[in-house]
């Protein structure tokens, strides 16, 4: 039950991701040199996938930078309070998604049926205390939602959205 369970999440989480990835890759370099939503939208996802698979999360260290800025001094484009340090290219972010894709891959397969650790995140709001397998599931939604976004910037920019993707290549 165990592989069967470990093989379905890879299966559905790698298709999240490489519904990112196809999105990113479907975008014309105009529009992500030029449309700041597009852009930042791809580095949030980028970095917090990267940063959800991080066990503690205490661990993270970006390989794209940031800086934190407080929400007041947000630039309107921007989310949350992670600000990119410069605009990456495509191909930059593709990498460090591609990075993150084999590290997610790896704590996908590497399951126990008991003692994983946990993602504890203590932060000012509320906390995130969550097992493995909840972090995981989290990580797939905010990945296939933000993936989702960017699919439909592409459609309102008059730009044809890469295809559903089933289940991992």
């Amino acid at each position: 039950m165990l592989d069967e369970l470990k093989n379905s999440l890879w299966q559905q989480f790698g298709a999240s991701i490489d519904a990112l990835i196809n999105a990113i890759e479907a975008c014309p370099e105009t529009l992500y040199r030029n449309n700041k939503r597009f852009f930042y939208t791809a580095y949030h996802v980028a970095i917090f996938l990267d940063y959800y698979l991080t066990i503690p999360p205490k661990d993270f260290e970006p390989q794209l930078p940031f800086t934190i800025v407080e929400k007041e001094n947000m630039p309107d484009e921007a989310l949350d309070d992670v600000y990119p340090d410069e605009h990456y290219s495509k191909e930059e972010l593709l990498e460090h998604i591609e990075l993150s894709r084999e590290k997610c891959r790896n704590i996908v397969m590497g399951i126990k049926e008991n003692g994983n650790p946990r993602f504890i995140e203590a932060v000012e709001v509320g906390k995130m205390d969550y097992s493995l397998i909840e972090i995981l599931l989290y990580n797939i939604r905010h990945v296939q939602h933000h993936a989702a976004q960017l699919n439909m910037l592409l459609r309102n920019e008059g730009h044809e959205p890469p295809k559903w993707v089933a289940s991992v290549n």
